[in-house]
Order: structure tokens, then sequence, then C-alpha cells
């Protein structure tokens, strides 16, 4: 899938798998350096949606890739990442969302936790990490003036911040298997192991 001849061409920054529940049923979503966000549904071959976030997108991740789409983040330079509900798309406003701001830099990154997909971690170019926890609001959709169904978004608590270096934090990985084990690199040659308590409690 490439832009139709006479488009503008943007550099394409981050890309994601997501809604690979069936054996027919797949999309990509893709962040671009001029801040548009769009997803694409292979099964069609069809832009099913497309948003501007004003900045660069530095990291797009769907909370599970093989359910129907449920929840997604995105993150970006100037210190913002946002938070979609993916289950109801509004014609014409699109999927509910909420921003939140953190680390005072870039955020490089966003991991959700394997073993509980409400829990992720964000990575900042300030050299720390965020853990967040979202919750869901009492109604997942709601009606509007026209009678059309739209998503209703919940609400984001920062669980845990730390700084780990000076540099900042390009990537990060969660272990499937050992809840809380993780594994992060920096721009200052470094390979940190970390392991994350109390998950269980939140």
């Amino acid at each position: 899938m490439e832009p139709a001849e006479g488009d503008s061409r943007r550099d394409c920054w981050t890309v994601a798998f997501g809604d690979t529940y069936s054996q027919q049923d797949r999309c990509i979503c893709a962040g671009y350096d001029n801040g548009d966000i769009k997803l694409f549904d292979l099964r069609t071959m069809s832009t099913r949606w497309e948003h501007n976030l004003k900045n660069g997108l530095c990291c797009v991740e769907f909370d599970r890739k093989d359910i129907k789409m449920n929840k997604l983040v995105a993150t970006t330079l100037e210190s913002k990442f946002h938070v979609f509900d993916m289950r109801t798309q509004h014609p014409t406003k699109g999927f509910a969302s909420l921003s939140e701001k953190a680390h005072k830099s870039t955020i490089w990154a966003a991991r959700h936790l394997p073993q509980n997909r409400d829990i992720f971690m964000t990575t900042g170019g300030n050299g720390s990490l965020c853990l967040w926890k979202y919750s869901y609001p009492a109604d997942r959709s709601t009606k509007d003036s026209d009678d059309i169904e739209q998503g209703v978004i919940g609400s984001v608590s920062q669980l845990q911040n730390v700084t780990l270096t000076t540099q900042p934090i390009s990537c990060f990985s969660w272990n499937a298997d050992k809840e809380g084990l993780a594994v992060c690199t920096s721009f200052d040659q470094t390979v940190r192991v970390l392991i994350v308590t109390k998950l269980k409690t939140v």
C-alpha cells in the first residue's frame, strides 16, 4: 500500500499489527512524522481510519494484536501519548481517545504487559520509565444526538516512574513468561534487565 499518484509522501516511523482475531481479518496501524495516524484494513486493502495528532509518532501498539481491536496507545514527540478505545468507531468522530503528558521529553515507546493488557510502560527521551494503568468507563459506548453509537474513553493513572539514565530509552520489552521481568536499551550503550513487582495488586 502506498500513496496515490500526486499525494504527498510522509515518512512512516512506526507500524503495528492488530485485529488479527481470525484467518481473514488483519489491520495495520501506522504513524507518520507529521502526526498522521492511519489504520489500514488488509482484508479490503483500504484505509479504515485516519487522524492527526500534531506531533510525529514514535510508537503505536495495540494492547493485544490477536483479538478484536480493543485499545491502542500512540506515543509522540513533545511529551504526549494517546490512548484510543478501538471497539466503537463513529462514522465522523472516529475512535474515542485521551491524551496524557509524561516524561517531559519525547516518548519513544509504549509496551503493554502480556499478563494484563490494561497495564503498560512508556519510555522517555529523558531516560525515565513510567508505568500506567488504564481503567474502563462504566459504559464503553453511548448514542450521540443522531442516535449513532460512539465510544466512551476511560482514564489512565500513573502507578510508578523511575529515571534510569540521562539518555533516551529507545526500546522496552516485557517477558511473556515471567510477569514483571523486562529489558530495555538506551542511548548510553547499556542493556538493563528490570523487575517490576506487585503487579497483581494494582
